[in-house]
């Protein structure tokens, strides 16, 4: 591809011509005839306007971008629209294309692609994803197109071999760091097991340079050695083969410099007594049907030849990983006294376990995909629901990524797959939800076992329930599985939303009878002062009669007794018209007794009755009658204690007042979820959005509207188009 640019070094022009080359050569098969020549005018005029430049690390987005689709179909497999999408995404950034051109030139699905990218591109650029909370917004926009997170960790794998000595040295770190903690981890879950062992050793070079180094120039001093060894290993079994007519290939290897040194820290030993270090990969070109059969043959001649490891042999043609990955281990001792791991497997099978779960496209009909499917809806789970900040994410996505797995059975004979270490309510969640929910332990092999037992392979376990079981505290330190985890916390979450719900009732009723206020600002300075961190834990601890409300009342008078006695109006409390307590002649909106006019009244605060809400009279102390909803929380002690100061009241024919209407919503604490429920009230006629509150905790957000309305009509299609907006759970009339 040629450029006139001046901004592009020499050295950039030839990896540009380079990898150009390639990208067309894996590409031919996939790219329309005019793709080249399209893509090479854009990228010319995206240098020369600008839209294509570097970036603030210095590294340029034409070179970069190129490469990236280059390693994605060497590494992963050709795609036009993931290719097209890695090329375009810059110009669309820097603004020379637009979404409508990408989508009327190039297809929805490529510009979709191109949105989510630039979502991700966006949230990266204002801090490192770990120290932020976009963290989780980043990787649910992973979560929405699996394409979207190959291109990624491809991305990264580009990047983290670039960034071998930048003079930015933290931007060094922060990138390895978080290769290591999250696209290696991805990577692994995908089955990209190539992409993984680099992005390991990288990030492994780039923040523990001095034992990596050591590492290398060990193997590289017994490169000969060993490739002599691994050639002496590889002769006789390639010549037995071959009397058998199978066609294979054989190819040796040395194991990665991370998984060598983590192996060096697991064994307390030196690189000269690792065990393993070698493997050997045969592969069989044999149809789908003979797979297992020639695979097993295969196995047998090598341990008539060597002796085998029993402990050692891992059978994953059976029952595959969860990412897909099939093969047949076994490590034999062989000669010199020296171990060695023999991998059998079919060219089917290398080609996924070298490309991962997406190498499962070019083998429709033959693999199923539920694997990939399983997953993408594991990640989006833990990602909607498991929201403790960005170190609990990583832990929860990293859970049981490399741990082994084990099998069990239900007592039908159904299997499950778990990781090690998986407890008896592991399985409950595993299955279900709910089940696991209500789980008060199991039936193992015919045995009862508490909740937190540990399965093993080849158990037999039925779930015992009751239906007054509920998730505890302590039950996330009996599961290793993500899903568990995930529904544990958001379960406990709902509980103590509910628990706080009946808190902030009981206080604002016992407030109500002292004649006091829930403002904003002693509430916070109530909470401060009992040493609470969060709104939700205070209301939680009324809920659940940890504190008494009666002590909390107490400090509630002891602060706005000391507090200046400044007259203060909360959103609440205020009305549109001035005159909105008291009824003016000729203007009343209810009609009191047997038509009464120009009497003193007020609406009461505590229900916030509205034009239409079935209301009632009392006739309060003070002489002033208040207008209470039939359904307020007060009204059903007013009644009982006060029958003689009831008073018949109705609403008028007379329209045109505004009322206060207060509304409680819940739901998912999205980026934007604000904005559209503002956007919506703005759009409603003769509605006001007079006041808004958000609380949000792990993930859930509690907002507490004021709105001004002209009746119970207004309110309840305001609140049914509420409950349409994307991410809300629940809209409630709150008092």
């Amino acid at each position: 591809m040629n450029t006139t640019a001046d901004n592009l070094s020499r050295e950039e022009l030839a990896e540009v011509r380079a990898s150009v080359g390639a990208l067309l050569r894996l590409t031919a098969d996939v790219a329309e005839p005019t793709d080249f020549r399209r893509l090479k005018a854009l990228m010319k005029q995206g240098v020369e306007t600008g839209a294509l430049n570097r970036n603030r690390h210095g590294f340029h987005r034409l070179v970069h971008n190129i490469e990236t689709a280059r390693l994605m179909s060497e590494k992963i497999g050709p795609d036009r629209q993931i290719v097209l999408a890695i090329l375009l995404r810059d110009l669309c950034r820097g603004g020379m294309l637009t979404r409508e051109q990408i989508s009327n030139e190039w297809g929805d699905d490529v510009a979709s692609m191109i949105d989510k990218l630039l979502k991700t591109a966006a949230l990266y650029s204002k801090s490192p994803a770990v120290a932020s909370e976009n963290f989780r917004n980043l990787l649910l926009t992973f979560a929405e197109d699996i394409r979207v997170i190959l291109i990624m960790i491809v991305d990264r794998l580009n990047l983290m071999r670039a960034i071998n000595h930048h003079p930015d040295e933290q931007f060094v770190k922060d990138t390895a760091l978080e290769a290591s903690y999250l696209y290696a981890p991805l990577s692994h879950r995908l089955g990209l097991y190539t992409i993984k062992s680099e992005l390991e050793d990288l990030a492994m070079k780039y923040t523990n340079r001095r034992v990596y180094t050591e590492i290398a120039r060990e193997l590289n001093a017994t490169k000969v050695a060993r490739d002599k060894y691994i050639q002496d290993f590889i002769a006789p079994v390639k010549a037995k083969l071959e009397q058998t007519g199978l066609k294979f290939s054989i190819k040796g290897r040395t194991k990665s410099i991370s998984s060598i040194w983590n192996k060096i820290l697991k064994q307390h030993n030196d690189l000269k007594h690792i065990y393993d270090l070698f493997a050997i990969r045969i592969i069989l070109d044999v149809p789908p049907e003979r797979e297992k059969a020639e695979c097993w043959n295969v196995y047998s001649i090598i341990t008539d030849m060597y002796t085998p490891n029993p402990a050692r042999m891992k059978d994953w043609l059976s029952i595959p990983k969860s990412n897909g990955y099939e093969s047949l281990h076994t490590t034999v001792y062989g000669p010199e006294g020296k171990w060695v791991e023999v991998q059998i497997r079919t060219r089917r099978m290398d080609e996924i376990a070298e490309k991962g779960l997406a190498a499962h496209w070019k083998y429709k009909g033959i693999k199923s995909e539920d694997n990939l499917d399983t997953w993408m809806a594991n990640v989006r789970d833990i990602l909607e629901a498991g929201q403790h900040g960005p170190s609990a994410l990583m832990k929860d996505l990293k859970m049981d990524v490399y741990n082994k797995e084990i099998f069990v059975f239900t007592p039908r004979g159904d299997l499950f797959k778990l990781p090690q270490g998986a407890t008896v309510l592991d399985f409950a969640f595993n299955i279900h939800s709910k089940l696991g929910c209500q789980c008060v332990g199991g039936k193992v092999n015919g045995k009862n076992r508490k909740l937190n037992y540990k399965l093993h392979s080849g158990d037999t376990v039925e779930v015992t329930t009751s239906a007054n079981q509920q998730p505890k505290q302590d039950w996330l330190q009996m599961v290793v599985t993500s899903k568990a985890r995930t529904k544990i916390r958001q379960t406990l979450n709902e509980q103590a939303n509910r628990q706080a719900d009946l808190g902030r009732e009981l206080l604002q009723r016992r407030l109500k009878n002292r004649k006091l206020d829930m403002e904003e600002a002693d509430l916070m300075k109530v909470i401060k002062k009992l040493g609470f961190k969060s709104v939700t834990d205070f209301f939680s601890a009324i809920g659940r009669e940890e504190i008494s409300v009666n002590d909390v009342v107490a400090q509630w008078e002891e602060i706005t007794i000391k507090s200046e006695p400044t007259e203060t109006r909360s959103a609440e409390e205020f009305h549109i018209h001035p005159d909105d307590d008291t009824s003016s002649a000729g203007t009343d909106v209810v009609i009191i007794g047997n038509n009464i006019k120009n009497i003193n009244y007020k609406l009461s605060k505590c229900c916030n009755p509205i034009y239409g809400d079935d209301v009632f009279g009392f006739v309060s102390a003070e002489g002033v009658i208040k207008i209470h909803r039939r359904d307020c929380p007060n009204a059903a002690h007013i009644c009982r204690r006060y029958p003689e100061r009831l008073i018949a009241t109705r609403w008028s024919g007379k329209l045109g007042h505004q009322f206060a209407a207060n509304l409680r919503i819940v739901g998912n604490d999205d980026l934007g979820i604000v904005t559209n429920i503002s956007s919506i009230i703005n759009k409603e006629k003769d509605v006001i959005l007079r006041n808004i509150s958000i609380q949000a905790n792990d993930g859930i957000f509690q907002g507490f509207l004021t709105v001004g309305v002209n009746n119970t009509e207004s309110l309840s299609a305001l609140v049914k188009k509420l409950k349409t907006v994307k991410g809300v759970k629940d809209v409630q009339r709150s008092n």
